[in-house]
């Protein structure tokens, strides 16, 4: 018999709604604005695309799975195990894109003249193949063994139970806190961090020394396509900032699980954590709506071809035929 639902779960699952409802259309958008827009066909804003697709996976498939988790269904614990998964393989997809946006924008201001010949449409769908391909291997790996399963059973034999094992669905239960700081944070999240930090601070050093090489020979063009370049780079230093904001306080709080067993997090920072990692997902739309004018036209250029402008044939119609009887 299911469990009645508290009021402390209804308010957090209409706020995991809230965030699903702002996610998906907006990053169906920017995907929409890339596909409709001839501006926006680079390399950049392929990766672009490619997180745009997590993104929307996120709130489609994972704050649904987060719903399922935190109700605490009984379950198997491999089936529990397949729900919780995917969050972890979209997290490592949304890190690997940002990866590859960064070393992008290096070789857009390190190599301009080689640029378009080195990175061109086939290396970046190669490249982004690969960015799920590893994503898939690393957030699948408690499913090839990294888990729980051992210690439970353990614990079940300890307590002379003989029944099926059957299990309450939550995260913890079946993800090993050891891959998530070991494996997961130490080697697959920090370290991007890192080294993504490193490429945009030797990005806008690259663009500084060009941009007064210029003012000083008093040459507009290389001006011009460095300070585009600057404001763009700013915009996506800016979702970097943003991810790394929303996703580092769980990271930190699965750090003080593993190392500090007996400290007691409070329930509500893990509910911030969580609610900060999932709502990441809707805040890159905003940014580039605000930040990147490409992004801007796109989104208007849409709004008006589809939804504002057919408003306005449908009541010129109506007032029409109304005129006509």
């Amino acid at each position: 018999m299911a469990h009645p639902i508290s009021a402390f779960q209804a308010a957090y699952i209409s706020i995991e709604v809230l965030i699903a409802l702002v996610s998906v259309p907006g990053n169906i958008l920017v995907i929409w604005a890339v596909k409709m827009n001839q501006a926006l066909r680079d390399a950049t804003f392929c990766f672009i695309v490619s997180l745009a697709v997590a993104d929307v996976a996120v709130g489609a498939l994972v704050i649904p799975l987060a719903i399922i988790i935190n109700i605490g269904p009984q379950t198997e614990f491999y089936t529990c195990l397949m729900v919780a998964c995917p969050v972890l393989i979209l997290t490592e997809s949304s890190i690997l894109a940002l990866l590859a946006i960064a070393v992008d924008r290096y070789l857009r201001v390190k190599i301009p003249v080689r640029y378009k010949s080195m990175v061109t449409p086939r290396r970046a769908a190669v490249a982004i193949t690969c960015c799920w391909i590893v994503s898939f291997l690393v957030g699948l790996t408690p499913l090839f063994g990294w888990n729980n399963l051992n210690k439970m059973q353990r614990t079940q034999e300890l307590n002379g139970s003989h029944t099926e094992f059957i299990i309450t669905c939550q995260f913890e239960t079946v993800i090993s806190m050891e891959y998530m700081v070991y494996f997961n944070f130490f080697v697959w999240v920090l370290p991007p961090l890192l080294l993504m930090l490193l490429i945009y601070l030797e990005v806008f050093n690259l663009i500084r020394k060009q941009l007064n090489k210029k003012v000083s020979s008093s040459s507009n063009d290389p001006q011009k396509y460095y300070g585009k370049e600057l404001k763009i780079a700013k915009s996506l230093a800016l979702v970097l900032f943003l991810f790394a904001l929303s996703w580092l306080p769980l990271h930190v709080l699965n750090c003080i699980t593993l190392f500090c067993p007996s400290c007691q997090t409070p329930h509500i920072l893990t509910y911030i954590a969580i609610f900060l990692t999932h709502g990441n997902s809707a805040m890159n739309p905003i940014v580039y709506a605000f930040r990147i004018k490409k992004f801007r036209t796109a989104f208007l250029q849409i709004w008006n071809q589809y939804f504002c402008c057919k408003t306005n044939k449908n009541t010129t119609s109506t007032t029409t035929a109304e005129t006509g009887n």
